[in-house]
């Protein structure tokens, strides 16, 4: 099923301050990448190995947070404040860096850490990407 995001975001009746093909692909991919990291936890939690993946968890739990409230703050645009929206897609590319690490570390042994890690990767850049955009 295609996303709703980009139609969303054209409906909307006032004007926005960002591009709103690139504000549609950022918004994916939080939810993507939140995505990906909460179910990459719950498969950590379901390893025989998990102790060794404690810090995998909390990684992925922490950036799955970070990723979908920064797509629901970026999902909104009335009274806009491009302070707020920077700051949190620098704290989301931060957390996607830091998870992608974590979960390229177990890559080679877990398939669902190296698809998390690919899905970090993309949405860090995709929020460096938008961050360029915003003055």
């Amino acid at each position: 099923m295609p996303s709703t995001t980009g139609p969303m975001l054209e409906t909307y009746p006032k004007s926005i301050n960002l591009d709103r093909a690139k504000l549609a692909a950022t918004v994916d991919a939080l939810n993507d990448c939140a995505q990906a990291c909460t179910a990459c936890a719950d498969a950590c939690l379901s390893e025989d190995m998990v102790a060794e993946l404690t810090k995998c968890i909390r990684t992925n739990l922490d950036c799955a947070d970070i990723c979908a409230t920064t797509a629901r703050v970026l999902s909104r645009h009335t009274g806009y404040d491009a302070t707020i929206s920077r700051t949190l897609l620098e704290a989301c590319a931060t957390a996607c860096r830091s998870c992608g690490d974590e979960c390229a570390a177990h890559a080679d042994k877990h398939e669902h850490c190296r698809i998390c890690a690919e899905a970090c990767r993309a949405c860090e850049q995709r929020c460096r990407d938008l961050l360029a955009t915003i003055s």
